[in-house]
């Protein structure tokens, strides 16, 4: 199988954090290998990461003569897959689903595709990017969908009957909860307070994952009179095209204004992110735009209570409000207020809520039950072309 992403490790993504997972978890029963694309030209080209094979197509999103030779070497490196593999899975759909799905029909290679993201994916959107790129949506021989709400998106499609739901999964093992000493022990790593409860935001720094809507709500839970620190987690410069480098520059600025500086603190992006959820008392996932968010099932895994911004198909699918996380309404700062306030001082309810929350995870989103979905998806795809 050739895994086509446009992360992976050491960069990160959703995508790439499930390929990488999936990988590890039907290790000896698939071979994989991945393409990938790759902003860091200091990566080499080709890699072994946890004994799969890693091919980089390095690509400066900025520059047209960039993306042109990036487009030549990501073709050879299909036109090549088409000699060692059966299926390309290729996640999330871009500029490169189109020469992929042509050329995976050149050499004979079946296409499976995953739609991972909310607003970029659904088949309405790619339809406006015109008739070829739709087209090569509709081509594939089974389209995964990570949540209810891309596969509603996909009801109205004439490609409806190939769509399976698939979501995400989290490695349970990696995501647990920590006892005291190894929490404690983490928090003095990071330089974060023993005591003071901390609230962690983990994502781009994008207009859709309003960031600075969290801290605005934060902000005023400290007027308000509790105590907790801020930790942001995540890539707030250029390099990929959500971001916006002014978020976190207004954050530290208004922080400073306030008196709150000390209190609110950034962290680049990390392979290590398991480690901040152990750490940390309470997740908040703020976006208007998500399918299935991967923070948000390893912040559940984790054992961390944890509110999210209510979003149909998406969210709520994972959260059962009250029971084991909370929902906010999109864009709702003083409801989001009201309710980190409610989880920092009712300590032994957002405990509660946390044991829950690692619950769900078992035994609805451990990886090992993502595997073996994709597993199926391939045996299902290689039976019809038998």
């Amino acid at each position: 199988m050739l895994l086509v992403t446009g992360a992976y490790a050491p960069e990160i993504s959703a995508a790439g954090v499930q390929c990488r997972a999936v990988a590890a978890a039907l290790r000896g029963r698939v071979r994989f290998s991945v393409l990938t694309t790759a902003v860091d030209s200091a990566l080499p080209v080709a890699a072994t990461v946890d004994g799969v094979v890693v091919h980089r197509v390095v690509v400066d999103v900025r520059s047209r003569l960039s993306k042109a030779a990036a487009a030549v070497r990501f073709a050879v490196r299909v036109l090549e897959a088409g000699r060692s593999c059966d299926i390309i899975h290729v996640h999330g759909f871009s500029q490169k689903n189109i020469p992929a799905a042509l050329l995976a029909r050149l050499v004979g290679l079946r296409v499976v595709l995953t739609l991972h993201t909310a607003g970029q994916d659904e088949p309405q959107v790619v339809r406006r990017r015109g008739r070829l790129a739709y087209r090569t949506l509709q081509s594939a021989d089974l389209v995964l969908c990570v949540s209810p709400y891309l596969s509603e998106r996909c009801s109205d499609a004439d490609f409806a009957a190939r769509v399976r739901v698939t979501p995400n999964g989290v490695d349970t093992n990696r995501f647990r909860p920590a006892d005291g000493d190894e929490r404690l022990a983490i928090r003095r790593r990071f330089g974060w307070p023993e005591s003071q409860p901390v609230v962690l935001f983990v994502g781009f720094f994008s207009r859709d994952k309003r960031p600075d809507l969290l801290f605005r709500a934060w902000c005023r839970v400290r007027a308000a009179g509790v105590g907790a620190t801020l930790v942001f987690v995540g890539a707030k410069g250029s390099g990929y095209y959500e971001i916006d480098e002014s978020i976190a520059r207004r954050i530290r600025e208004d922080a400073a204004r306030l008196g709150l500086a000390d209190d609110v603190l950034f962290t680049e992006p990390t392979n290590e992110i398991e480690q901040y959820f152990r750490a940390a008392d309470i997740f908040v996932l703020p976006s208007v735009r998500e399918a299935h968010p991967m923070a948000l099932l390893e912040a559940m895994a984790s054992g961390v209570p944890a509110v999210a911004t209510r979003l149909p198909g998406a969210t709520d699918v994972v959260i059962d409000d009250g029971r084991n996380g909370r929902l906010v309404p999109p864009d709702d700062e003083h409801g989001l207020a009201d309710v980190l306030r409610e989880m920092l001082t009712d300590k032994t309810g957002s405990w509660l809520m946390g044991a829950r929350a690692r619950e769900t995870v078992m035994a609805r989103y451990d990886i090992r039950q993502t595997a073996e979905q994709w597993l199926a998806a391939y045996q299902t795809v290689l039976a019809d072309h038998r």
